[in-house]
């Protein structure tokens, strides 16, 4: 997987699809090499599903939210219930990290198709929380926004885990 964050074509889509690669390869190299406990482990006693494989799973999933189901208007099939709104998040630990970032990578493959077969104006089928219909291009700037910042969470929890930084 290339991890570069700089466009072979400076307009618009190349930008916007270069970033969100970028910050999705992040979550591969930020998690490479770690270890399957340390990938489970939640260190922050005040945020127990903050794990490795829990962020992982997460970005997963909320890549699905976005596109699927807000974009494409298709019907939620996601781990999440009314119950376990982060469910994602606790079923993660029961699943090897390799696992989880080749079905992340799998289904970001899948997205860069659903991106590249549409405008970046096409407006989404459902509404977001406040009733405005997104267009593409916002969705994906969305997801630049939260996956850069949950790589900070990973960033955090690796070198807490076994001091590798970086990356």
């Amino acid at each position: 997987m290339i991890r570069t964050d700089t466009p072979q074509d400076w307009d618009e889509r190349p930008t916007l699809t270069t970033f969100l690669d970028y910050v999705r390869a992040t979550v591969h190299a930020k998690c490479d090499g770690v270890s399957e406990e340390h990938a489970r482990s939640a260190p922050l006693s005040t945020s127990p599903l903050m794990t490795m494989s829990g962020l992982v799973s997460h970005l997963r999933w909320v890549e699905y939210s976005w596109f699927q189901i807000v974009f494409l208007g298709e019907e939620d099939r996601g781990p999440w219930t009314d119950d376990d709104p982060d469910r994602e998040m606790r079923i993660a630990v029961e699943v090897p990290l390799a696992q989880l970032l080749a079905e992340y990578e799998a289904q970001c493959a899948r997205y860069r198709e659903l991106v590249a077969s549409h405008d970046l104006d096409d407006r989404a089928k459902r509404p977001i929380r406040d009733g405005w219909h997104v267009t593409l291009r916002w969705i994906i700037m969305h997801l630049i926004e939260e996956t850069a910042r949950h790589n900070g969470h990973l960033d955090l929890l690796r070198e807490m885990a076994d001091g590798v930084t970086g990356a």
